[in-house]
Parts: structure tokens; C-alpha cells; sequence
């Protein structure tokens, strides 16, 4: 009897373990799906670059149907993401699919901006400012981590480099706003102009979109690092107009942890409420300025809790679940949906267009939060907008960035904001209330 019963308790338990397993199955081929939509309409397959929008037959240049240069990063991520979803279920098949594709996104990117040479500034394929560098430095940072591709981690470092000090080549002096300079600490947005640069000064545009990813990139590349490297002994050296500059080839992985920490700590101070959660846009001349924008929430969530797993200080866990509960409970509290911050009187405009990737650039935050801080707190709001965004696909299965509403069949979609549906459910597969029980 005692046989019988433990063998039905285990048939029970087998049983159990095969609806989990059915049930993961299923919420992630819904991911794959409005992923493998997003990717029917957008993947310029002859060059694995994206489209800008949905009217675009190809991606062939920043003026003729490429999405812009710091938003495909975000797409990069999106596959590689689709791979640790279908590894993490156990799915072979899809995981050497999405291995691939994500291998296929960041060659074709590679390949169509100028073989990442971040010291050329053309403005068509070429690097023009130090947020669309740093971008791509997080996303090479990632995948040296998720793919093993130790390319990757030697493109990071350089693009990082290139951000903090400088280029010889563009003679710009350097996104670091060095306080011993007099410059006042953070880092700074741009170089002007693009050919011929001034050198920055303290009253210059200090934004979050530049400050807040430089912590991100920092601490991604702090874990890619070799533990025991010495510093650089072969730095590049020049000299020009604005005096002698040095730039390593990369930083030791201490070196890496102390730039995060020093630029966190400026931008949280100068940028951000941390009573409230809220992050400004800017700093001009030490004004901060600009409405709040939902991707500058992720980038200070993510700078905060990616700290906080490095550090165990819970002041940077306390800091990034305010600005979580800031994009919940007061960005997104009119229509309980991600806000995109477009330009409702021309919305299709590029500058406007290009906001729409503003949650997927979150919700990559948000996992880490969420995921590997144990904040279940916030799954619930993110599973609503899913469920809305599912719900108010077109027939093409794309969602616009709004995802309470119905997105038409004839409207012009951005990749942009289109990115928002796909990029949540990868990243947080349940969604479904009535197969969560």
C-alpha cells in the first residue's frame, strides 16, 4: 500500500511538473510569436539591420530606411533575450535559432556602421554623439556575457573608452566631465560641432540619456573583464588645441566599478529626486531641466540595481525601486500603460518616432530588478500591458507603442514603438491570469 501510495504521489508530482512545463512552453512561443511579427515587418534580412518604419522596404542608410544608429542596440538585445528565454525553458530548437539571429543582428551592425570604428564621425553610418557610442557599448558588453563573444567585449571596451576620453581623430575632449578640470563631475551629451569640436565646459548638456547608460555600460563591463588585469601600459597619447590627452585600450575591472559609482553618484544627485524616484532629462550649467522620460527611469533602475548586486548596498536597490514605483505610479497612472512620450501634434516625425523605443528600454531594467533583485512587486503592472498589447495588435501582429489602444492596419508603425510589446513578453513571458493559477 505504501508503494502504491508514494508511486500516485509521484505520478502526481510528474504530472504537476509536466503542466509547468507546458505552461512555460506556451507563454514563451506567445513571446516568440509577436517577436517572429515584430521581425517579419522590421529585419532587413539582406543586412539584419532594422527598418525605421513599416512603410521601408529596406534598411539601406540613417536617410533611406535604416532605423536610427542607437536604437538597433535595443533590437540586438531583444534576440538575444529571445535566446536566454528559450534556454531557460529548456528549448534547444529556438535557442540555436535566436543564437543565431542575434549573432546574424550584431555582424550586420558591425558590418553597416563602419566596422564600429566609434573615432569616425560620418553622420550617416558614423558615431556623432556619446549617448548613440554608449548604447552600443552596453549591448557589446551583453553580448560577450550572453554569447561568449570575446569580440564583442573588446568592441565594448573601446566604445566605452572612446565616450569617457575623447577621440584623437575627431578631437573632441571626451564625454567625462572631469571635476579636477573644473568641469563640475557627470559626463557630458554631445560634442559640437561635429567636425571641428569646441571643448566641453561645466555649463554644458549633461543628460541622464548619457550619464545614467556610462553606469550601466560600466558595471556590464566590470563583469566581462578578466579578474587579476593590470591597467593598460600602452595607452594612446595625442595632443592638440585643448591640451595632452591619454585614452587606455580598457580598464581594469576595479577601474570599471569606481567610473560607475562616481558617475552614479553625480547623476543621482544633479538628475534625479530620490524621495520620489523622479529623473530630470538634464543639467544644464547645474539646472536640471526636462520632463521625466520612461527610459531614463530604466537607465537609472538598471545603474541602481546592477550596483546594488555588485555592492549589497541597498541604497542603490532603495534608489532604483523609486524610480520604478515613480514610472508606475505617476508616469504611467493616466492610462495604466507604459507612457511613449511622442509628439501627439506630429507624431511622425523622426525625433517623435524614435521615443517609441523608450519601454523596451525599460522593461531590459526592470529584469534585472525584477529578476535578479526579487522585486515581484512590479510584475503585475507589467503583465497588464501585455495582456492590452496582445489584445490590440494589428493583422500584421504589431502593437503601436500605446497599448490600451487598437493600432489599425493602415497606420504608419515605427520599429521603435513597436518594440515595446515583443521586448516585455521576452523579458517577462506570464502574462495570462488564468494560466498563472
Amino acid at each position: 500500500m505504501r508503494f502504491k501510495t508514494i508511486t500516485a504521489f509521484s505520478a502526481s508530482l510528474l504530472m504537476m511538473a509536466s503542466c509547468g512545463a507546458s505552461h512555460k512552453a506556451t507563454v514563451a512561443n506567445d513571446a516568440f510569436a509577436v517577436y517572429d511579427s515584430f521581425n517579419t515587418v522590421f529585419l532587413d534580412s539582406a543586412k539584419y539591420i532594422y527598418k525605421n518604419t513599416t512603410k521601408d522596404e529596406a534598411a539601406v542608410d540613417r536617410w533611406n530606411g535604416a532605423a536610427a544608429i542607437w536604437c538597433q542596440p535595443m533590437y540586438a538585445d531583444m534576440a538575444m533575450n529571445a535566446m536566454l528565454l528559450a534556454r531557460k525553458n529548456g528549448d534547444k530548437e529556438n535557442e540555436a535559432k535566436y543564437r543565431d539571429l542575434s549573432n546574424k543582428i550584431i555582424d550586420g551592425n558591425i558590418a553597416h556602421y563602419l566596422n564600429f570604428d566609434f573615432d569616425n564621425n560620418d553622420t550617416n553610418k558614423g558615431w556623432f554623439i556619446y549617448d548613440d557610442i554608449q548604447w552600443w557599448t552596453i549591448t557589446m558588453a551583453r553580448a560577450a556575457q550572453v554569447l561568449g563573444r570575446e569580440d564583442c567585449r573588446e568592441l565594448a571596451e573601446k566604445s566605452f573608452a572612446r565616450v569617457w576620453y575623447g577621440s584623437p581623430r575627431v578631437g573632441d575632449t571626451g564625454s567625462y566631465a572631469d571635476p579636477a578640470k573644473g568641469l563640475g563631475g557627470g559626463m557630458f551629451w554631445q560634442w559640437q560641432p561635429l567636425e571641428k569640436p569646441n571643448a566641453n565646459a561645466a555649463d554644458h548638456g549633461k543628460m541622464s540619456c548619457i550619464n545614467f547608460p556610462t553606469v550601466v555600460a560600466a558595471m556590464l563591463l566590470y563583469d566581462v573583464a578578466p579578474e587579476n588585469r593590470a591597467a593598460d601600459p600602452n595607452p594612446e597619447k595625442w595632443t592638440n588645441n585643448y591640451g595632452d590627452f591619454v585614452r587606455p585600450h580598457y580598464e581594469t575591472k576595479g577601474r570599471y566599478l569606481e567610473m560607475a559609482k562616481e558617475i552614479y553618484d553625480w547623476a543621482s544627485e544633479n538628475l534625479g529626486d530620490m524621495q520620489t524616484g523622479m529623473i530630470s532629462d538634464s543639467s544644464h550649467g547645474g539646472h536640471r531641466g526636462g520632463h521625466p522620460l520612461i527610459y531614463n527611469q530604466g537607465t537609472f533602475i538598471g545603474a541602481g540595481a546592477l550596483l546594488y548586486l555588485a555592492t549589497g548596498d541597498k541604497r542603490y536597490l532603495d534608489n532604483a525601486k523609486a524610480g520604478a514605483d515613480y514610472s508606475i505610479n505617476v508616469m504611467s497612472a493616466e492610462n495604466g500603460v507604459l507612457p511613449w512620450a511622442r509628439n501627439h501634434k506630429n507624431p511622425y516625425d523622426q525625433g517623435s518616432l524614435e521615443q517609441g523605443v523608450y519601454p523596451a528600454i525599460w522593461a531590459q531594467y526592470m529584469d534585472i530588478l525584477i529578476n535578479d533583485c526579487g522585486q515581484d512587486q512590479y510584475r503585475e503592472f507589467i503583465a497588464d500591458n501585455v495582456r492590452q498589447g496582445v489584445s490590440n495588435r494589428n493583422g500584421a501582429g504589431i502593437c503601436d507603442g500605446e497599448m490600451d489602444k487598437k493600432t489599425p492596419d493602415d497606420v504608419l508603425v515605427g520599429s521603435y514603438a513597436a518594440s515595446s510589446l515583443p521586448s516585455l513578453m521576452l523579458l517577462f513571458p506570464e502574462y495570462n491570469k488564468e494560466e498563472k493559477k
